[in-house]
């Protein structure tokens, strides 16, 4: 049965006029008459009682007008509910971004510019445990509108997104700090480069996330060797950062994630300026995204960052 017929019928027994309803329902009277006749042949009873004039509806047409007015409203306000659904998902911004941006920067930086220009991010926190590659794939195939995250020139993944394609911003300017838990004296436990004979235990992270290749990078270009012997690997900073507050090794950390523990006194900083490393935040989008929430909301971020160099 089709939800045609039910119009056509409602139709017919307004007007109790095949010629007039099949006018209403833009067909052809033959076409109109012939879907009613299907209707009845769906409903093995006879509808419409063609031997008045005008005509007039049977026992059992009536019954089945109250139903087919019934399942018809029910349709019409099912499909304007999607199509808010719908116009609701289209205006949002579908946003992904690491663990460790999501707590150091997105709370506390991108939230409130979203607050202040009334635009809402639809955030995937399921993003919070991909592989670094997965966020560039994400905004590749459509899935995101936005990606924030760490750049560096040593994260080869992210050069697909040198494409004219895409576009991004540099909102923010992060370092890389190695630290280390500090002993009775207040002093870092580990402190880099560390001697041969006995290596400082280190808190890495895995190759394929973002910041083990910025790591490695940086090392490599360093005057001293550092004598780094790898107790444990992971994806996140954060894992890393607990990790370092109880003492079992060294690892570089974003310093905006690590602020706080630093003023407490209980981690240090395990090394001088040269083991820093700086890192860009940046915000990428593709170009032939149409989202109207997302061109405002980069026009605005853009004209805020060239006013003020960062967000």
């Amino acid at each position: 049965m089709e939800i045609r017929w039910l119009e056509d019928f409602i139709a017919l027994a307004k007007t109790r006029h095949f010629s007039r309803a099949a006018d209403e329902q833009n067909v052809t009277q033959p076409t109109f008459s012939r879907r009613i006749k299907l209707l009845e042949e769906e409903m093995r009873v006879t509808l419409i009682d063609r031997n008045t004039l005008p005509l007039s509806l049977t026992p059992a047409g009536e019954v089945f007008l109250q139903s087919a007015e019934l399942i018809t409203r029910q349709l019409r306000d099912a499909k304007e509910r999607c199509q808010e659904i719908r116009k609701q998902e289209e205006s949002q911004i579908r946003f992904v971004t690491t663990q460790t941006l999501f707590l150091s920067f997105y709370k506390d930086v991108i939230e409130p510019f979203c607050q202040s220009i009334n635009v809402d991010l639809d955030i995937n926190m399921k993003s919070s445990s991909w592989l670094g590659i997965d966020f560039v794939n994400a905004l590749m195939d459509q899935q995101c509108d936005i990606m924030l995250c760490y750049w560096h020139p040593a994260i080869n993944f992210i050069r697909a997104l040198d494409d004219e394609q895409y576009e991004h911003l540099v909102i923010a300017e992060e370092t890389l700090i190695p630290c280390s838990a500090t002993d009775n004296t207040g002093q870092p436990k580990f402190t880099l480069p560390g001697v041969k004979r006995k290596p400082l235990p280190y808190i890495g992270y895995y190759e394929n996330s973002f910041l083990q290749p910025v790591i490695h990078h940086h090392l490599q270009r360093q005057r001293d060797i550092p004598q780094l012997q790898t107790l444990s690997e992971n994806y996140h900073s954060v894992s890393i950062k607990a990790m370092v507050k109880e003492g079992y090794g060294i690892g570089w950390i974003p310093k905006r994630l690590m602020l706080d523990t630093l003023n407490y006194g209980k981690v240090a900083l395990a090394g001088e300026a040269n083991w820093n490393i700086p890192l860009e935040i940046r915000l990428y989008r593709s170009r032939f995204n149409q989202n109207p929430n997302l061109t405002q909301f980069w026009d605005t971020l853009k004209e805020k960052v060239r006013k003020d160099g960062t967000l």
